[in-house]
């Protein structure tokens, strides 16, 4: 049966809703639970109560917005068994190792964490609060870790092949799932971005502070913690990104093309298009201001090998379409009897491209049937939308260039003890969105550059969904934008509020006049 497209594309809006919106909270739990743990480590070293009150300050916020990540994390999960019920059972024995691995250290590990941050500031000694909150920030990062796992494996499926008695995919080795490449890159990759988040959270409500002339002393010592950690952070986001863009070209060779706008093979080393306009019908890109080698350099990391183009990919996928549908007729047979040897050889020496003959389902019932014209179709679907990946990278790229010269120069001003003047300040204050601007970009370009593909040469998107109507993903789709909504709106309240109190309306530190001007402060 051809699938319904209304189904699948209201199912995937619905889980790109709560995962973008999940992905608001989750970065800035990894930054800030490390902010805190540097916080809290002064504070013991030196006994200096401030220290300590900036860490309980910025916990608060930590709290407020760990307690969303949890909420909203666990609705998207059960999307998995909604939504996807066939994708859940088709790869469920290596997708939910490392899923229910993470929900046990988000629930419990992090859970019993949190609550000795909180609870434990009386009652356990200095020294040993300081390595709860480092346990903590560990454990944040440590559950991002089993997530990326899971996610990468969609992205490089490794250690897993196809049964065909139990008519799914099975693991083969946990340990290539656990040690793939892609999900090394990629943690290191977020988590850097994180801590990007979350120096950048601190930066900004800081400067806010040192603008009204509140909290001096209390901003400027967060300002150069933020500082410091914030550019360790931003550099090795690019760093680590380029290291995530290699294994990509290695991996995802058609996302890659895409984010490069290359619609034909260049001869290597390949140039980067620093800006232009793609145009998906006439397969250009216009206006291209390029840079010769730094793409060929970036995505191979040599001078001699090519980075395939778009149309060299779709021409090679219709190949990979003819003789997957090799191993679909196998695979039909041996449902029939499992005992056929012929049967059993096809597929063996075809199973690595069967899904590229379940791309048919979307235009035809048997993908035996097919025509030419519907192999056409089949490849040219593997082109996801150039024009969004594009730009998205770009901007995801600008932003992290910004960040680095943001922070270098709030660290040159720390170090000189000149945080007081205005500009600077209200570029701190305004740049506040940005990375929850880029993380989302990053987002967008490596789900839906993944596209059509909800595991990469395995399974398409299409087949993943479960048997539901249109009109029922609506309303679930309705109830989680309402619901989303009224969680949005309850922790932009509160994360304003506690921000607007600071820590002398918490009564965490004396009350300051707020007509006192920056300038007038001492360093």
């Amino acid at each position: 049966m051809i699938v319904d497209p209304d189904v699948v594309g209201l199912s995937r809006l619905q889980f790109a809703l709560t995962a973008l919106y999940h992905f608001l909270f989750v970065p800035l739990t990894l930054g800030l639970a490390f902010m805190l743990a540097i916080m809290e480590s002064v504070y013991v070293m030196t006994r200096r109560e401030i220290w300590k009150r900036m860490t309980q300050f910025w916990g608060v916020l930590f709290g407020i917005n760990f307690a969303m990540g949890v909420a909203t994390g666990v609705t998207m999960e059960f999307q998995f068994g909604t939504n996807w019920a066939y994708y859940s059972h088709y790869v469920g024995d290596i997708f939910g190792a490392p899923l229910a691995i993470e929900g046990m250290m988000a629930f419990f590990l992090e859970g019993t964490l949190v609550g000795l941050f909180f609870f434990g500031w009386d009652r356990i000694s200095p020294v040993k609060h300081m390595l709860v909150t480092w346990f903590l920030a560990l454990a944040t990062s440590l559950s991002a870790l089993w997530i990326l796992i899971a996610n990468a494996w969609m992205q490089n499926p490794v250690g897993a092949a196809f049964n065909a008695q139990t008519m799914r995919m099975e693991v083969t080795s946990f340990n290539e799932v656990i040690f793939n490449p892609v999900a090394q890159s990629k943690f290191v990759h977020t988590v850097s971005a994180g801590y990007t988040m979350g120096a950048m959270f601190v930066l900004s409500i800081s400067a806010w502070y040192l603008l009204r002339g509140r909290n001096i002393e209390f901003a400027k010592r967060s300002m150069t913690v933020a500082a410091s950690f914030g550019l360790a952070a931003s550099l090795s986001v690019v760093v680590l990104g380029d290291e995530s863009g290699y294994t990509v070209s290695e991996n995802q060779k058609m996302k890659m093309a895409a984010i490069e706008a290359m619609w034909e093979t260049e001869p290597a080393p390949a140039s980067f298009t620093l800006f232009g306009l793609p145009d998906v019908k006439t397969h250009e890109t216009h206006a291209a201001i390029r840079i010769p080698w730094v793409m060929g350099l970036m995505g191979t990391r040599s001078l001699d090998e090519p980075i395939i183009g778009i149309a060299s990919l779709v021409d090679d996928a219709k190949l990979r379409i003819a003789d997957g549908i090799k191993a679909y007729d196998a695979m039909l047979v041996l449902r029939e009897n499992k005992d056929d040897a012929q049967a059993r050889a096809i597929l063996a020496a075809h199973d690595k491209d069967m899904g590229y003959a379940l791309l048919l389902k979307r235009f035809i019932d048997d993908p035996r049937k097919a025509t030419p014209a519907d192999i056409q179709k089949a490849a040219d679907s593997t082109i996801p939308n150039v024009p969004v990946l594009f730009w998205s990278f770009r901007i995801m790229v600008a932003c992290g260039l910004y960040f680095i010269a943001l922070f270098a120069y709030a660290f040159w001003r720390a170090s000189k003890r000149r945080l007081d003047g205005r500009g600077f300040l209200r570029a701190a204050l305004w740049s506040l969105p940005l990375p929850w601007v880029a993380a989302e970009l990053g987002w967008i370009v490596a789900e839906y550059g993944r596209q059509p593909w909800a595991i990469e040469g395995v399974l398409p998107t299409a087949l993943g969904a479960s048997s539901l109507t249109a009109g029922q993903v609506w309303i679930s789709l309705g109830g989680f934008v309402l619901f989303y909504t009224a969680l949005a709106v309850i922790d932009g309240y509160l994360m304003v509020k506690f921000a607007r109190k600071g820590p002398d309306g918490l009564g965490m530190w004396p009350k300051q006049p707020d007509s006192i001007p920056v300038t007038a402060q001492t360093a």
